[in-house]
């Protein structure tokens, strides 16, 4: 990529020195392989005596299974064994998170029967032959209805919202005040938090907006299905190939699983076709087990319509705002009320939102109370940025309106009430270096926020953030033969992150990067390595990648020290060669050096290192998004004419990459806007379980996505680095929400968007 075509960026400097590598633009190293075909995904994989299975899905969202009848399925051609909950180990009470369903049902696609062939057609025909005897039950489908009085249980025990969850994607709370003493029905948990005098505050507001804002259920909507394959082993053990975002999560739990030890748990990461949150566990408990019954290997490789049925979405979501002001714009007051329909699970997204909602804006009295709801619907789970779109949604929309009310810049209001490094934030701690001022100021900049806008045009904007995971990680780092750099890590690679990791390898340890290879091992031998989740790859492994180069690095001169009787800071690696520093004509080449470190009775010991890291702060990313629409009064149509994303990354290691990011979760959060949405109609039926019917944004309404990238170095990211890619996945629907409320005086407060609505 030519200089010209890398995204704007707007830096603060920083001390440190001259770069080669480190924020150039570089191709992904596995993108030739992709482009043209030769990447082999976890369905290309043959195994000697692989076996097939296939599920027989519930039909029902809520029945009693009053008995199965497998007989024809059994003896069907090429059927091995037909399997039940009832024949796994460990049968208790019915519960929709068993890999069979046992007793009852509790969702339309949750796995009821397993069937395993010689062949998937085999599988497939024998899944047809299965009859399932249900006494329906009746389903609670809304989750306001869910939670009244006299509601059925969805559930048939107790469940907790589970923090645990929301903690591996980067977006666990602390809890704080007191929830209230009665939880309604079908609430797992209740988030509730408050500080100052709300009532009053809202009451003495020059400004109120009181508004309710709701948002459908989303799909990951991945290019790869689920796919997995498990193979039992000799010692008891298992090997599982997945296109995990986390093999190391993997592995732990299906150890715990199986009561054996972890590494009698190999986890070989595959290619991951997409994930965005939806790809760490989902098939492999099923297979553990069904592996241990049949003593062979297995793949289960999902339909895509199986994959709307079976893989956990996004939760639906719905907030009640008041959000008040004084007349020059201070905010004085927020009250929220919301919850999440996390379908037949507990659900965790109520404490991140409640962290949002609280510390975003300086707001000096909130009242904050969130309801995790339980409905026979697919249970849910992270999708990039898990809880931000919908709350920003809601959060963002009511600051717009509130602009409006005040007759003030949006960009003017928000600015009077952000938050600035070193200011005490809602938690009580003081933000670190932040850049939600710097994204607001660019963006009132901005040609698309600048131009004049002409009837039936309007411009909006809206604010984002994500606070980011983070994980102790490590890496592996040798020299090889020929001189080139091996860099060993335990994370996969679903954004590019090994690229950059690369470029932090070659920088730290002195050659080009055509020149490094990054290997993530299965979790045999791999180094500890974080989940690819929570924008955590590079701020978390970046510091273990490059210690481990700089050790690597010190090795190879400590061996060219003794050849070349020079010190190590008099040496310099160029072209492949170490040469004492101004006398270009002494030096060995580093294939030399690799070379004595491993002969027969040599004297050096191999060049092989180690890096460790663990980032114990955050580095919060702000954005800013701004999209420009043109609308026509007599059809209600619209058109989204102009769009750009303002983000602050720290620094960027790798722009293109970033850009790239930034693009894709854009295009995923106008998505929430534009059609995307899993509709269920009163019986629990999903009507949009397939590409027919659930609406992607396409090509031809989307413009151009005019990328800036804001660098507010980290304080204790790697070199500067903060996270990327959930940030740009987060305000998009407020913002085409907001430019249609100014182009047509009409307010969208629910989404996805009726195009109708705006037809006068």
């Amino acid at each position: 990529m030519s200089s010209s075509a890398l995204p704007r960026r707007l830096s603060r400097s920083w001390d440190d020195r001259l770069v080669s590598v480190i924020g150039t633009g570089r191709r992904r190293l596995e993108g030739a392989e992709k482009v043209s075909g030769t990447t082999r995904f976890t369905a290309d994989l043959e195994l000697p005596g692989l076996l097939h299975v296939q599920l027989v899905l519930s039909h029902l969202p809520s029945a009693r299974i009053r008995g199965i009848d497998t007989a024809a399925a059994k003896s069907a051609p090429g059927v091995v064994d037909v399997v039940t909950g009832a024949d796994l180990p460990g049968v208790s009470a019915p519960s929709p998170e068993k890999p069979l369903a046992v007793g009852r049902v509790f969702f339309v696609g949750q796995p009821v029967v397993a069937v395993i062939a010689e062949s998937e057609t085999a599988a497939s025909d024998a899944a047809a032959l299965v009859d399932v005897d249900y006494e329906p039950l009746p389903p609670v489908v809304d989750a306001t209805a869910a939670m009244r009085d006299g509601a059925q249980t969805v559930l048939d025990t107790e469940e907790e919202a589970d923090e645990g969850d929301a903690a591996m994607h980067g977006a666990a709370t602390e809890s704080s005040g007191e929830a209230p003493v009665k939880r309604p029905p079908n609430v797992s948990g209740v988030v509730s938090l408050k500080r100052g005098k709300t009532e009053a505050a809202l009451k003495s507001a020059d400004v109120v907006v009181k508004a309710k804002y709701s948002l459908a259920g989303v799909h990951h909507s991945p290019m790869e299905p689920h796919v997995s394959i498990v193979r039992p082993e000799p010692d008891g053990g298992i090997t599982i190939w997945a296109p995990t975002q986390g093999p190391f999560a993997v592995r732990d739990e299906m150890a715990k699983l199986l009561g054996i030890p972890p590494h009698k748990v190999r986890v070989v990461p595959m290619p991951v076709g997409g994930g965005f949150g939806g790809k760490v566990t989902l098939l492999e408990a099923l297979l553990v087990l069904l592996a241990r019954r049949t003593g062979r290997a297995l793949r289960l490789n999902l339909t895509r319509q199986q994959v709307f049925g079976v893989a956990r979405p996004a939760p639906a979501a719905s907030f009640d705002i008041e959000l008040g002001a004084k007349r020059d714009g201070t905010l004085v007051a927020l009250r929220a009320t919301y919850h999440y329909d996390n379908g037949a699970t507990a659900g965790w997204h109520g404490g991140i939102t409640a962290s949002f909602l609280t510390n975003t804006y300086q707001i000096p009295n909130f009242e904050i109370t969130g309801y995790e709801v339980s409905t026979n619907k697919t249970p849910v789970d992270a999708y990039r940025a898990p809880g931000a779109p919908q709350t920003y949604f809601a959060l963002e929309s009511a600051i717009d309106e509130l602009a409006l009310e005040l007759k003030m810049d949006p960009i003017d209001l928000r600015l009077r009430n952000a938050f600035r490094g070193g200011d005490m934030g809602a938690d009580g701690k003081p933000w670190p270096a932040i850049a939600m001022v710097e994204c607001l100021e660019e963006a009132r900049k901005h040609p698309i926020y600048t131009k004049a806008s002409a009837k039936g045009e309007g411009v909006g904007i809206a604010l984002g953030s994500w606070g980011g995971a983070r994980t102790p990680s490590s890496a592996g780092c040798r020299v090889e033969p020929d001189g080139t750099l091996t860099v060993h890590v335990g994370t996969v690679d679903v954004s590019g992150s090994s690229t950059g990791l690369a470029m932090i390898a070659a920088e730290a340890f002195g050659i080009s990067i055509e020149k490094v290879r990054v290997e993530t091992g299965d979790t045999g031998v791999a180094p500890y390595g974080p989940l690819a989740a929570g924008s955590q790859v590079i701020y978390s492994m970046g510091g273990a990648v490059h210690e481990a180069a700089v050790e690597a690095r010190r090795q190879l001169l400590e061996i060219a020290t003794n050849e070349l009787e020079a010190a190590p800071e008099d040496l310099e690696i160029v072209d492949g060669r170490v040469a004492v520093r101004g006398v270009p004509e002494r030096y060995v080449d580093v294939t030399k050096l690799v070379a004595l470190s491993t002969e027969f009775m040599g004297r050096y010991r191999p060049i092989q290192a180690s890096g460790r890291s663990a980032v114990l702060e955050a580095s919060p990313q702000f954005t800013v998004h701004i999209a420009r629409v043109k609308t026509d009064a007599e059809t209600g149509a619209f058109q989204l004419t102009g769009y750009a994303a303002i983000q602050d990354v720290g620094r960027a290691i790798n722009p293109p990459e970033i850009e790239g990011q930034i693009h894709g979760g854009a295009v995923q959060g106008l998505g929430r806007a534009l059609g995307e949405q899993l509709v269920y109609d009163g019986e629990g039926q999903l009507r949009t379980g397939s590409f027919l019917d659930y609406e992607m944004p396409t090509a031809d309404q989307l413009p151009d996505i005019d990328v800036r990238l804001v660098e507010v170095p980290s304080a204790v990211g790697p070199l500067g680095a903060k996270g990327v890619g959930e940030p740009p996945a987060v305000p998009g629907a407020a913002a085409i929400t907001n430019a249609l409320a100014r182009a047509t005086g009409i307010r969208v407060r629910d989404l996805p968007l009726d195009r109708s609505a705006f037809v006068r």
